[in-house]
């Protein structure tokens, strides 16, 4: 400023306001709150109660649902990915409800946390199962205290509707394909099944049955040929499930090029992602993996390295809607859509759809049958289901009840065993 002449008013009042505040803080500052005092003392809502269900419904089909009880009488739902392993992870459960149980059930990330690693070793597949089914009935409590489905809380809906793909089977070629027309005929769009066995049933030959991989792989090319022939159009999902390993399945997946399948799943086992890189570098089919595996972490190889078309998410297994929406998003910035593993029932059915249509990376969802045609006894409020798309009523929670007195009398047995296969030489090999 020149000497002798009158000073300018200057446009500062943004340095003027921050003086002006300053000097107020520093005369009247503003009483300091504790942590507990910003979140709020005591939650809304208190988790009271988790309790296990290992059931049957009237077809001998097995369900393991999780209930999460509070304080205000909200209930949520969730269910296990592994029945068979009932027992322990019901004891898991009770475990894990030790951090759970008097918390809010708002805190789904801080809970999830608690859950996979509060105890210094990270969970492993038992405690996966007990964690995402807790997660679930977790979301489907945060949905029905604000009346609003789960999958507007994530973001959507993004879709109106979500394609399925059912199971289908048959002892022959023949019965194979009129069982993929009869699903195409109720207007599904896409059929699945999976590596056929090459000798005897399920639990017989001294409980297994056969699978000799280089007569699999032959069987496996005639029913994807003649399904293609006699449905030109309908969507083709083959599932491995892990039966074979890369020689014989890149093997059987340049026979199958032809017949353009929507996705080879699960071709390998699962404990070695790094083997899909030889896989994905001789063939030109699309990969499906992922059901088997508890966590983002197993996910992050292939995803980063696009090793796999379509990531097989198990909200079940992997630790639940909190820990499926991370790879959800993950793979999106690979351009990988998700394809939800889904072989349970009405409450893994709705976790599912709810991500799927607040997601905007998806393939197609497993639907093993249609919703509301089975179990509903015990499901008496299912999702949605209608000319092969499934969806989520605009209702609180994940759109799926359960009753409980039902319940109680349809108890089962939560542990046993999958099928058991061998090949010609009396060698185990996955079911």
């Amino acid at each position: 400023m020149r000497r002798g002449l009158p000073a300018r008013k200057r446009p500062w009042a943004i340095g003027e306001g921050f003086r002006w505040s300053h000097e107020r803080a520093e005369q009247a500052p503003p009483p300091q709150r504790t942590p507990q005092q910003r979140t709020g003392e005591e939650p809304q809502l208190k988790v009271s109660a988790i309790k296990a269900y290992p059931v049957e419904d009237g077809d001998g089909r097995g369900y393991f649902i999780v209930k999460v009880e509070t304080d205000a009488g909200i209930y949520g739902l969730g269910e296990i990915g592994i029945r068979n392993w009932g027992n322990a992870i019901e004891t898991a459960i009770a475990h894990l409800s030790e951090v759970v149980v008097g918390q809010d059930p708002w805190s789904t990330e801080k809970l999830w946390q608690k859950m996979f690693r509060a105890n210094f070793f990270p969970a492993d597949t038992v405690y996966g199962c007990a964690i995402s089914a807790i997660d679930i009935a977790l979301w489907d409590i945060k949905g029905k205290s604000v009346d609003m489905p789960v999958y507007k809380l994530l973001g959507g809906p993004v879709r109106d509707k979500v394609v399925c793909y059912p199971h289908v089977n048959g002892n022959t070629l023949q019965e194979l394909i009129d069982d993929c027309k009869a699903h195409v005929d109720r207007g599904w769009k896409f059929v699945r099944w999976h590596q056929p066995q090459t000798a005897g049933l399920y639990n017989d030959l001294d409980g297994h049955g056969v699978l000799e991989p280089r007569e699999s792989v032959k069987l496996a090319v005639e029913q994807i040929g003649g399904v293609r022939n006699a449905l030109p159009d309908v969507e083709i999902c083959f599932d491995v499930h892990t039966r074979l390993d890369t020689t014989h399945v890149i093997e059987m997946c340049r026979d199958l090029e032809d017949f353009k399948p929507f996705f080879i799943e699960d071709p390998i086992r699962s404990e070695n992602p790094a083997s899909y890189r030889k896989i994905m570098d001789n063939i030109n089919l699309p990969i499906a993996a992922g059901e088997q595996w508890v966590s983002k972490w197993p996910f992050r190889e292939v995803i980063e390295n696009e090793t796999i078309d379509y990531a097989r998410i198990d909200l079940c297994i992997v630790g639940g809607i909190t820990e499926a929406l991370k790879i959800t998003h993950w793979a999106e910035t690979h351009y990988i859509d998700i394809v939800p593993h889904n072989p349970l029932g009405p409450v893994s059915a709705a976790a599912c759809v709810n991500l799927c249509m607040a997601s905007t990376n998806v393939g197609v969802q497993e639907m093993p049958r249609q919703p509301g045609t089975f179990a509903t006894d015990l499901f008496p409020k299912q999702i949605e289901w209608e000319d092969g798309y499934a969806w989520v009523p605009d209702a609180p929670g994940l759109g799926v009840d359960f009753d409980e007195n039902v319940a109680e009398s349809n108890r089962a047995n939560p542990r046993g065993w999958v099928s058991q296969l061998k090949r010609n030489d009396g060698a185990f090999t996955n079911w």
